[in-house]
């Protein structure tokens, strides 16, 4: 079935989306009930990539649970993460150390983007959102909120380790050189979206300026949070270097992330009763990433800058993963730039990223496409005016990886970051 030559597929999904934008009360009711509705329709009407009727769903289903249950042990460990990173009260002696005006908050930008290329952009997004609900006494802008999103995804764009997309791209052969390239753009989008947006948190609640009396950091927690991303860091890292394949096959991060949280727990229990509302929000987006993995998308236009400079915008609504994985099928593309447009450009609306549906988590004010966009406008500037500067200065050079053997494209299975 078909609207002008449009699959209804893409139909469902773009109904789906609407709801999540217009119904931000329900976002998880709207995204599962998409999400079955459209895995039932291909399973009596069209069936799936892998075949038709359940054999074909049970094979699809092979394919996308790795993703899904790295997301979910990344989202579920990170949010218990950035508990105990609070309670290491770190937080509340940093104002002795950033600025006292619009500054501050422009510094923790930088912050999170710098933290991001080598630890994981969900763990980046919810430390800087951490940071900024003590230093701003909870009273964060959405723009300032669409900013630290943005951080975290600009900085993991350029590091073979900063994003699933990245480490896709890493899995199949491209050079980490070529994809550093994308701090270009992200430097330059840093400075547009985190000078506006440091400025509309200065307006809208100014910086924390002294330290709050008396508190003496929690070295136990900090530590145990230092341990979660050391093995997050490690584990992939390792796989990648001796055992790629096993990325493939099995949630290696997002398993790496739940056992040091256990390993760690009899130095510091986790607040396990955070667990329930991060639940919520992790089955949200793998929804929409189960969703995203059932549009019937062969391959991406020729490979050329106008196609990377739009990927990004269609990341925003389309999940990135999958978009990668056509890239790298393909091959030919100039691996910098796309890895800057499908990682920064999720950014662009809360649930574009996991990285934002990890904030909204975090604050569910947030959950709304409109206040997003209003708010954070700054950062589709910021994505433009970056990938622009990087054309002009860097120039679009394709890179084909299959040449160096790399010629399967691997699923999304893991990084230590995701997205």
């Amino acid at each position: 079935m078909t609207l002008p030559g449009i699959p209804f597929d893409f139909v469902l999904f773009a109904l789906t989306l609407l709801g999540v934008a217009l119904f931000h009360a329900r976002t998880l009711e709207v995204a599962l009930t998409g999400a079955i509705v459209i895995t039932l329709y291909q399973l009596v009407f069209t069936g799936f990539k892998a075949g038709h009727g359940f054999a074909g769903l049970a094979a699809h289903a092979g394919h996308e649970w790795v993703t899904l249950a790295n997301l979910l042990g990344l989202l579920l460990g990170f949010a218990l993460l950035a508990d105990h990173f609070e309670k290491s009260r770190l937080p509340e002696v940093l104002p002795h150390w950033l600025p006292d005006d619009w500054k501050g908050g422009f510094v923790l930008l930088v912050g999170v983007f710098v933290m991001s290329g080598f630890l994981d952009n969900i763990a980046a997004a919810m430390i800087g959102g951490t940071m900024a609900a003590v230093l701003f006494k909870r009273r964060v802008h959405i723009g300032y909120l669409a900013a630290i999103v943005a951080a975290s995804n600009a900085g993991g764009a350029g590091s073979v380790v900063g994003d699933t997309t990245t480490t896709m791209m890493w899995i199949a052969g491209a050079n980490p050189l070529w994809v550093l390239e994308a701090y270009v753009g992200g430097a330059v989008a840093l400075v547009i979206f985190g000078v506006a947006a440091a400025r509309q948190q200065h307006a809208h609640q100014p910086i924390q300026k002294d330290d709050t009396p008396g508190v003496h950091i929690e070295f136990g927690r900090l530590g145990v949070v230092i341990a979660i991303l050391a093995a997050a860091v490690a584990a992939n890292i390792w796989f990648n270097l001796n055992n790629p394949a096993t990325l493939d096959h099995f949630p290696v991060i997002g398993i790496a992330v739940i056992l040091a949280l256990l390993v760690t727990a009899p130095v510091r229990s986790p607040t396990w009763s955070l667990l329930p509302g991060a639940f919520k929000g992790s089955v949200f987006l793998l929804a929409l990433v189960w969703c995203a993995s059932l549009m019937p998308v062969d391959q991406l236009p020729a490979p050329a800058w106008p196609v990377a400079l739009g990927l990004g915008f269609v990341s925003a609504v389309f999940d990135n993963i999958p978009l990668t994985a056509l890239a790298i099928r393909q091959d030919g593309f100039d691996w910098g730039f796309l890895a800057y447009a499908v990682g920064f450009g999720g950014s662009m609306i809360w649930f574009g990223s996991s990285a934002g549906v990890a904030l909204s988590n975090m604050y569910p004010e947030a959950r709304s496409v409109g206040a997003w966009l209003k708010g954070g406008w700054h950062v589709a500037v910021g994505y433009v005016a970056g990938f622009f500067v990087m054309l002009g200065l860097l120039g679009w050079h394709a890179h084909p990886i299959n040449e160096r053997g790399a010629a399967k494209a691997p699923t999304a299975a893991a990084s230590g970051a995701v997205r």
